[in-house]
């Protein structure tokens, strides 16, 4: 995934992009909602980088990353149970 011109984050696990937020996974959520938009009639443009906070989407990503890889582990141990 391409960050920015000086940042790619390589090695993104596959499963990770398995855990759903509707119809798509929550890191593509997050990859559609804060990239950088311009909009067609107006010329205004979307950008949701935090100048105070230059990191903050990469450490989104990160957190959102290790939450969904987490939350696949705990519903792998749910299919697991036994229910009476």
């Amino acid at each position: 995934m391409i960050y920015n011109d000086f940042i790619t984050l390589d090695g993104l696990p596959k499963e990770a992009f398995d855990y759903k937020l509707g119809n798509r996974s929550a890191l593509e959520w997050i990859i559609k909602q804060y990239c950088l938009k311009v909009d067609k009639r107006s010329s205004i443009v979307n950008d949701p980088n935090r100048v105070d906070d230059e990191h903050y989407i990469l450490e989104l990503l990160k957190k959102v990353t290790t939450v969904s890889l987490e939350t696949l582990k705990v519903i792998e141990q749910l299919t697991e149970l036994k229910i009476r």
